[in-house]
């Protein structure tokens, strides 16, 4: 176990774990459901785009959505069976949201897909391996969501980057990194395999917090062949495993806002996402099950499960020994930076790594929200150093200005101000509110500025054209002026006007046409070779003479009145 310098965290809590009533059983598997419903976002970015159709029979780990844009991952079938419809079906959300989701119906042979023959991924370059991991569908399970293969290509790698592994699980009742490092040590050192390739790291960290003794020593004796992979037990305080606030803890660096860390040359991985790596390059299979912690007292049999994506949340519920009786509350995640489930009818998807089966004993209700009483104890635990009273107050007035000014997008969202507030007033759910409608905003302001990038465009393209139709007009009246003394007829701009006055003006015209060519026709000699093609000419003008007067002979005199009523 390596010693390093750490830069203990300001603020935070010391909280009790309530992890021990889900660690006392190694990871179980449980039995298949009757049915999987996946659902298609299941990640940061762009949903998933669906390309099997309905009632067509799929194989495990077959490609049922393709990624849907550039920052997006793909969905697999978690088991063999037939794919029923896509449709919409509540998922895991804090807002009790519905959405498009494929339902699979399990036929019971769990048969995998062919999966093709490819190199050792030793021998693959590195967008090869990125590939494979993309294909793979794998994105970051500490919660985040984010596509691993974008997050891998966006981090600098001049000079050597600093790989940070994340096994620091702070938050209470969560044990599946936990039971991951005792049980799958060798995962993980797989894993890091893979991004030593990938990223040709100059230091490898892994950081597990010092009240995982089983954990560090199933590490260390994982270890014991990689000397360039140091081990780092660090304090066991919340929210330490958030990705920037680990890196600051083992290196004193800050990541500054609005930035990322890849940008600096740094990667965090959480362990899970580590063990899927290794599936997915090693053992070519993709991101189709994940570890959860099943806890709670409502639960009679509380553990660690590997469970398909897609299996309902009663399901694995029930497995687990719920009793209804007890069940106050359902959490996806942890107490302070999970979520309520208002149903359990949910799927378990990619980002899933606890539920938490709550009784009234655990989980109270919580006492009336009251008026703040500025008593400053929310900016003495914030671990990034704001003040949460000050985002409060502009929160509630929508002060989207003030918010930013405040630094609100750095907020982690990790609820210890809200744990710790006399008041009991729920400042994340005004934080999330708040950075939900800066969001929506920003979009419309962008859309707004891109309609109107779109119309400048094309007032500039009307206008370009208006100016070449104008040049096109100047040019052929040029020409026509510049042949009119030859005796080129030129077409009366209003000849279909039935005035007196615009008559008079087209015979005046074609009058003064007529003398002209005349007059060069008597200047050629009859064996001239124009003297042919002005007489034609002469003809003509004389025709159009002709008609113009007979025209004029049928209108009406310019002043003449309309006839009055007597």
């Amino acid at each position: 176990m390596t010693r390093i310098p750490l830069h203990l965290l300001p603020g935070g809590l010391e909280l009790a774990s309530h992890k021990a009533q889900s660690t006392g059983t190694p990871i179980a598997t449980p039995p298949l459901p009757d049915q999987l419903v996946i659902p298609l976002s299941q990640h940061k970015g762009t949903p998933a785009r669906v390309v099997v159709e309905p009632d067509t029979p799929v194989l495990k780990g077959q490609l049922l959505a393709e990624a849907g844009g550039a920052i997006s991952a793909p969905i697999h079938a978690p088991t063999s069976g037939i794919v029923r419809a896509e449709l919409l079906r509540p998922v895991p959300h804090w807002s009790a949201m519905e959405a498009p989701c494929l339902l699979l119906e399990p036929d019971g042979q769990d048969r995998w897909c062919e999966r093709p023959a490819v190199p050792p991924w030793q021998e693959l370059d590195r967008e090869a391996l990125l590939g494979r991991i993309r294909d793979a569908g794998l994105v970051g399970l500490g919660g985040a969501g984010f596509p691993t293969d974008i997050k891998l290509a966006a981090t600098r790698r001049e000079p050597g980057p600093l790989l940070i592994v994340n096994g620091a699980e702070c938050e209470p009742y969560i044990t599946a990194d936990d039971m991951l490092m005792r049980e799958r040590a060798d995962q993980l050192v797989g894993g890091v395999a893979v991004l030593r390739q990938l990223l040709q790291p100059a230091r490898i960290l892994v950081a597990v917090e010092n009240d995982k003794p089983q954990a560090l020593a199933a590490l260390q004796a994982a270890c014991r062949l990689e000397p360039d992979i140091e081990i780092v037990a660090i304090p066991a305080k919340y929210p330490s495993g958030d990705a920037g606030l680990l890196i600051r803890t083992l290196t004193g660096i800050e990541i500054p806002s609005a930035s990322r860390a890849a940008e600096l040359g740094i990667f965090c991985c959480n362990v899970g996402t580590l063990a899927g790596l290794y599936t997915a390059i090693v053992l070519g299979r993709p991101l189709i099950s994940r570890i959860t912690t099943l806890t709670g007292q409502a639960l009679a049999r509380p553990g660690n499960v590997e469970a398909l994506i897609g299996t309902p949340v009663q399901h694995l519920l029930r497995f687990a020994g719920l009793d209804e009786t007890q069940l106050h509350c359902l959490i996806q995640g942890g107490p302070l930076m999970g979520h309520s489930l208002h149903s359990q009818d949910v799927p378990l998807i990619k980002t899933t790594n606890c539920l938490i089966a709550g009784t009234r004993d655990e989980f109270p209700e919580p006492d009336p929200v009251q008026a703040c009483i500025r008593c400053g104890l929310c900016s003495d635990v914030c671990p990034v150093r704001l003040l949460p009273q000050q985002l409060y107050w502009h929160a509630r007035s929508m002060n989207h200005t003030q918010l930013q000014a405040h630094n609100l997008a750095d907020c982690i969202e990790c609820g210890a101000c809200a744990f710790v507030c006399p008041s009991a007033i729920p400042l994340v759910q005004y934080y999330r509110a708040a950075k939900d409608a800066i969001a929506s905003q920003q979009a419309r302001n962008d859309k707004a500025a891109r309609s109107k990038q779109r119309f400048e465009q094309r007032q500039l393209r009307l206008q370009a054209a208006e100016e070449a139709r104008q040049e096109r007009r100047r040019r052929a009246s040029l020409q026509r002026q510049a042949v009119a003394p030859a005796g080129q007829i030129e077409p009366a701009a209003g000849a279909t006007a039935s005035s007196a006055r615009t008559l008079k003006i087209e015979l005046s015209r074609a009058q003064g046409q007529l003398r002209q060519a005349t007059r060069t026709l008597g200047s050629l000699a009859d064996t001239s070779p124009d003297a042919t093609r002005i007489r034609e000419q002469v003809e003509a003008l004389q025709r159009r003479v002709d008609q113009l007067q007979a025209r004029q002979a049928h209108t009406p005199p310019q002043d003449a009145g309309s006839p009055t009523c007597p």
